[in-house]
């Protein structure tokens, strides 16, 4: 789901980018993405009681490669920053400035590192806000060529520029 005026660029990863989020860092452009309607919208909604107005899209995605992180932290499988990946990273990052250890975990993961997915281009792991559902962040600006990533968008009903907004 997205804010309805980042519809206008809905594989961007730009409206993450501005504050950051659980895997980016301010000005890391991420998409976050659900496997599940409901996921989304658990994951839109955050712990509010009421949802947000928003624009609930499908993607078709082929992108490779990607950290596997469904089976959670296992400190045999994983390096010790990865146990705090589910950190509340706002508390963390807004009120104590403090750098998450999710955003240090995510960066590890882009990185060219032989014990990972070198230089993956995103984050498959278990919601925290929808038990059973599956996230996928993709940091947009690691995507090549090679990698498909295209909003289901049949009619053309999204808007195309931001003169949408007042």
């Amino acid at each position: 789901m997205h804010v309805p005026r980042w519809a206008v660029a809905p594989t961007s990863g730009a409206g993450a980018a501005r504050h950051g989020g659980r895997a980016n860092r301010p000005g890391v452009a991420a998409l976050y993405l659900a496997l599940e309607t409901t996921t989304a919208i658990h994951e839109y909604q955050q712990v509010s009681t009421l949802v947000p107005p928003g624009t609930l899209t499908s993607y078709q995605l082929t992108v490779a490669p990607v950290v596997d992180f469904t089976a959670g932290y296992s400190a045999l499988a994983w390096d010790p920053i990865w146990e705090d990946f589910y950190c509340d990273w706002r508390e963390l990052w807004f009120n104590r400035r403090i750098e998450p250890p999710s955003w240090i975990a995510a960066d590890a993961a882009m990185a060219a590192d032989a014990a990972m997915a070198a230089g993956a281009k995103g984050i498959l792991f278990p919601s925290g806000l929808a038990p059973g559902g599956t996230n996928l962040v993709l940091f947009t600006h690691m995507l090549a060529a090679s990698d498909a990533l295209q909003v289901h968008d049949p009619g053309n009903d999204l808007p195309q520029t931001q003169a949408s907004w007042p």
